[in-house]
């Protein structure tokens, strides 16, 4: 495959010199109804592509040619070739499909459709629906395991995270949580499920093993009231050491330590933070900021902010294309 190189920054180093490449960074704005593209090394947006109508959750496909995109208002997941910036498919989601998780397969996609309290499985290489499982009310977030055994959706009103075997596609286990549970990620070796709770105001980390809560975070921010402190999106870096949570209109990220289970710093971004993504070494965090439509880069190793990014209007989900997936 070809790659398109960003950006070359030219450096004497040992006696050589060392090319830059950029990654890609795909931001669903909710209310244009497109998505923005931003170069990790310009930290500019480069294009604006037009989607379905309200597009919220986003991801790539793990051979990094396709990018899904939830339609939500149009009642449809469209598959998007990164080759040519085309919509080639949409897949028969079930309606208003929010957020969705890829199975490892590269051919499952898990999608939670929130007005019917269905998760619908999807085979994208056929493009037919394979199974739809009754979840809780108002199923929003999708997780699927490392290791593909496992899916999770979690439902906002029954303040649940049902546990699916990806074999028979049937719930094995519902794991009371917090109230309006959003997010759901594994950890990397999937001994743990990361869980938010926006209106409870925490993150439940539940032990795979047991299906039990090992550990409940709650978060305090001086000068915040604690209504506004809603945990939603969560990123979990690969050294084990900190997760990242977006919490809502409290405006920050929270930084906490996953071997204490406690928060050791808050990040101010933009206004109302709903997801987060890191660029594939975990320099940059990017967070979509829905009310002021902006996209926070963050320093991971400085835990600081360094450039907000005006992006289309409610931004919402974020994917990371690495640069050497980048087509000419």
């Amino acid at each position: 495959m070809n790659l398109k190189l960003s950006v070359v920054t030219a450096a004497l180093l040992a006696g050589g010199s060392q090319c830059v490449l950029a990654d890609w960074v795909y931001i669903s704005n909710e209310r244009d109804d497109t998505v923005s593209v931003i170069d990790t090394e310009t930290l500019e947006v480069v294009k604006t592509l037009e989607v379905g109508e309200r597009p919220r959750g986003v991801t790539l496909s793990r051979d990094f040619k396709y990018l899904f995109i939830c339609a939500s208002d149009s009642d449809t997941v469209q598959m998007l070739d990164l080759a040519t910036d085309k919509i080639i498919h949409e897949l028969p989601s079930g309606e208003d499909p929010e957020q969705f998780a890829l199975h490892p397969d590269n051919r499952h996609l898990y999608i939670a459709n929130e007005d019917d309290a269905i998760a619908t499985v999807v085979d994208i290489e056929t493009r037919t629906v394979v199974a739809q499982i009754d979840v809780g009310v108002e199923p929003e977030g999708m997780a699927v395991s490392n290791n593909g055994k496992w899916a999770i959706v979690t439902s906002e009103t029954s303040n649940m995270a049902h546990w699916i075997d990806t074999e028979t596609q049937q719930i094995t286990d519902n794991i009371l949580v917090d109230q309006r549970p959003r997010d759901a990620l594994f950890n990397a070796d999937d001994t743990e499920l990361w869980v938010s709770a926006e209106i409870g105001g925490t993150v439940a980390v539940i032990d795979s093993d047991s299906r039990s809560i090992k550990h409940t975070i709650n978060f305090e921010i001086p000068g915040i009231s604690a209504d506004r402190i809603q945990p939603v999106g969560i990123e979990l870096t690969s050294d084990g050491k900190h997760a990242f949570i977006a919490l809502g209109p409290a405006n920050h990220v929270a930084v906490v330590d996953r071997k204490t289970y406690e928060p050791i710093k808050y990040i101010l971004v933009g206004r109302r933070v709903w997801h987060t993504a890191m660029d594939p070494e975990e320099k940059l965090l990017f967070t979509t900021n829905g009310v002021s439509g902006d996209v926070t880069v963050v320093d991971v190793k400085n835990l600081k902010p360094i450039k907000s990014i005006k992006v289309g209007r409610f931004p919402w989900g974020a994917a990371v294309l690495p640069a050497e997936y980048i087509p000419d």
